[in-house]
């Protein structure tokens, strides 16, 4: 059982977080381990898995990048070990932040850091701001479905490989 279909919630990239934490406390209720502490071994079992579904679904869906990953995932767009190959346009658009970061390792210059670093929030903000057309138009079931997610799996390694450029440059400045 997926997460959505657990919390009786439509399988969305922007779940109604009111409704996800209704739905939590509703079922942490419902499924606390110590209210079966007289039932037999299966039940409790039973209870203690749907509890542990519960906690696991509430992580998820709670968090838009957990959830980008898990719905690319429940759709079968995100396969384990895949490599991703990123378009060509994007690698030339980063290449200038690429050869920056090479350059700040060896001869750290504050200006040159912050230049960077506004290139990468600039690129990032682009991102975030297609990603959230795609992911909006694809909740409200415009247009095709499969080219939809293709484009928002295609945005999602676009803003990992981003978050690996940051992370870089976080360690030089």
């Amino acid at each position: 059982m997926d997460y959505f279909e657990f919390y009786e919630l439509p399988i969305s990239f922007h779940p109604d977080q009111q409704l996800v934490r209704q739905k939590f406390y509703e079922l942490s209720k419902k499924y606390h381990p110590d209210f079966y502490i007289n039932e037999d071994q299966a039940k409790q079992d039973e209870v203690l898995e749907l509890s542990t579904l519960n906690n696991k679904a509430f992580q998820v869906l709670k968090d838009p990048q957990k959830i980008l990953h898990y719905v690319l995932s429940l759709k079968g767009q995100l396969q384990d070990g895949e490599h991703y190959v990123l378009p060509q346009g994007f690698l030339m658009e980063v290449m200038d932040v690429n050869e920056a970061l090479m350059e700040l390792e060896f001869e750290p210059e504050a200006g040159k850091l912050e230049e960077v670093k506004a290139q990468i929030a600039q690129i990032e903000q682009a991102l975030h701001q297609e990603l959230e057309t795609l992911t909006v138009s694809f909740d409200r079931q415009q247009g095709n479905e499969e080219t939809k997610l293709k484009a928002i799996k295609d945005l999602y390694y676009r803003n990992k490989y981003l978050q690996r450029l940051a992370e870089s440059l976080a360690k030089l400045g």
